[in-house]
């Protein structure tokens, strides 16, 4: 398959993206910070950046403030599923930024993107989800050596990476954007959260209020999903293995129960995991009739899809996104977006705000990056406390708030210990 048949470059359908890209940036005033320094400085001129990210609108304009930083960078998808093919359209076509990546892929189509972006020889690799830097590793170790680093977006991807580490099977530095304060906090708990419940309701059209609404795992973004299921009126029960934060979900006020039982009762099930078969065949023959299964952890592994549909004595797809399995006995289990990130395959993604301060992590770890070039193990670091605050600040100013100081005298109290009671 020749890199111009992996390329979208309709030109009516990239109109329609990039008034979509404009329409975001509005809202990504740290972004526009960083770039309007970044055109003066060029902290990543000369660099050659492979990314694999979800294509949207927001990931349209990270592209832009790397480029404008002096980047050469060429982007796929991480995800068969989360590409908007007008925004693909528009970076083909409006940017010159080349764009692997469709909707709707096959897995050797999906991985064919991959390997069309690896063919820049990146100096720095960008991921949500670590396909394109195991797919580095495992077919194309002599590119490795030529790396300078690169940054992973989400919680599935740094589990993966520092898996490799442990196994010494990493062989250059990787920034964990998701563990930055700015990243964890606000991307995966208000964006998660929005975006996975508006996913749900435009893929189904349902009433959440009133409903029974389990959560599989409650990390930071289990616990915005939960908010904002609770938020629109929905009783909210949660599934987890973890004795903290189970115990956090019962704080919370949320009915923490197993999957068994949870499974019983549910119209709503959300797995935010990234573990395999949590909604399990333990579990998928308890499961009451119309239950909706909605995915919101990386992979498309959370719930056994291959046991559902070997219980299934019918099968067909009843409406954009939302496939119906009819077991023997006449109940009807709903599973929306073959499993995949209902948030982008059947919505927008995150909302504006919170990738501005998350693409801002990317962007600003990138450079710290190539500023570093030369002096990190391969290992996973942290996102350095200086970008992760500045962020911050970024946002907070620009939503014109002003935060109190230190005194020299409090600074003073704080650094010392003699003074008691």
């Amino acid at each position: 398959m020749s890199k111009e048949c992996l390329r979208l470059s309709d030109k009516d359908l990239s109109r329609i993206g990039k008034e979509r890209i404009e329409w975001a940036w509005r809202k990504m005033p740290v972004l526009q910070q960083i770039k309007d320094d970044w055109e003066q400085s060029l902290p990543l001129k000369g660099i050659k950046i492979a990314a694999c990210l979800h294509i949207s609108a927001k990931t349209a304009n990270l592209a832009r403030v790397l480029k404008s930083g002096g980047a050469d960078l060429a982007l796929c998808a991480s995800n068969p599923l989360s590409t908007q093919d007008d925004i693909a359209a528009a970076l083909n076509v409006c940017y010159d930024i080349p764009t692997f990546a469709r909707r709707g892929v096959d897995n050797d189509t999906y991985y064919s993107q991959i390997n069309a972006v690896l063919d820049i020889k990146p100096d720095l690799t960008i991921d949500d989800g670590a396909d394109l830097v195991t797919t580095l590793h495992k077919e194309r170790p002599d590119q490795v050596k030529n790396v300078i680093g690169g940054t992973e977006e989400t919680t599935t991807g740094v589990i993966r990476l520092k898996a490799m580490a442990r196994d010494s099977a990493l062989k250059y530095p990787l920034v964990a954007v998701n563990d930055a304060l700015t990243k964890h906090l606000f991307d995966n708990r208000y964006g998660t959260g929005q975006s996975t419940l508006d996913g749900i309701l435009r893929a189904t059209n349902y009433l959440i209020a009133g409903s029974t609404f389990v959560v599989v795992g409650y990390g930071w973004c289990g616990r915005g999903v939960a908010s904002r299921a609770r938020g629109l009126g929905a009783r909210v029960i949660v599934v987890e293995v973890d004795p903290f934060k189970a115990l956090e979900a019962v704080m919370d006020g949320h009915e923490v129960t197993t999957m068994k039982e949870a499974a019983k009762r549910a119209d709503f099930i959300v797995t935010v995991t990234g573990d395999i078969h949590v909604v399990g065949k333990e579990h998928i023959p308890y499961l009451k009739d119309g239950v909706i299964l909605a995915n919101a952890g990386h992979f498309n592994v959370e719930i056994d899809i291959p046991f559902l549909a070997e219980l299934a004595c019918k099968r067909r797809l009843v409406k954009k996104d939302v496939e119906e399995f009819t077991l023997e006995d006449g109940r009807r289990i709903y599973l929306l977006a073959e499993g995949r990130l209902v948030n982008l395959a059947c919505g927008e993604g995150h909302p504006v705000e919170v990738m501005d301060l998350s693409f801002a992590n990317q962007a600003l770890s990138a450079a710290w990056l190539v500023a570093n070039r030369g002096k990190l193990e391969p290992a996973v670091y942290r996102v350095p406390q200086e970008i992760d605050e500045r962020v911050a600040r970024l946002k907070l100013a620009a939503y014109g708030i002003e935060i109190e100081e230190l005194t020299e005298e409090q600074k003073a109290y704080l650094a010392s210990w003699e003074m008691g009671t």
